[in-house]
């Protein structure tokens, strides 16, 4: 009899967590994960805009800290999700999830359900990737009864991959 795989180790049959094997896993590093960034806020005291990007880490720390100087002046800034990998953000919105994005900000539908009648797809698929927006912070939801109803708090979502030559070193001596 096969052992039962302990808590740290993966059960290659349990795949309720993992995404279908024609989508790459999102990982968001520690720090993402243990933020829990506006998990506590009133979704009427989100930023209007919600900014994704796939940016080096020195440059995102720095844009970071100019998000925070604003922000202590009381100016508006953005909420930003950034992914230090391109694939990574490309493997988070897909096409179906940009269409099912594009479906709750026009009309919030009153269920999950319906939401999935209203795009024409599995209510199981839509769930779970509403759960994967969630994990983002990109979808909320509001119990409706017995219903959960998603939402997104932001007015708009901008998605922001720059593509650029690599720039030589500033030590480097020109041939």
């Amino acid at each position: 009899m096969p052992d039962k795989p302990t808590p740290n180790e993966s059960d290659d049959t349990d795949d309720a967590n993992s995404m279908g094997s024609h989508d790459q896993e999102i990982v968001m590093n520690d720090v993402e994960d243990e933020a829990d960034f506006l998990e506590d806020r009133d979704p009427e005291d989100y930023p209007s805009i919600l900014r994704i990007t796939a940016d080096p880490q020195k440059e995102h720390r720095q844009d970071a800290l100019d998000r925070l100087d604003r922000w202590e002046t009381g100016e508006a800034v953005p909420h930003v999700i950034n992914f230090q990998n391109p694939s990574d953000l490309r493997a988070l919105l897909t096409d179906r999830r940009v269409e099912l994005l594009r479906s709750v900000m026009t009309d919030q539908p009153g269920s999950i359900r319906k939401l999935a009648e209203r795009l024409d797809r599995d209510v199981k698929t839509v769930h779970d990737d509403l759960q994967v927006l969630a994990e983002y912070d990109i979808i909320h939801f509001e119990q409706a009864g017995r219903a959960k109803r998603p939402f997104v708090p932001y007015d708009s979502i901008e998605v922001s991959l720059e593509i650029s030559a690599s720039s030589p070193t500033d030590d480097a001596a020109p041939a």
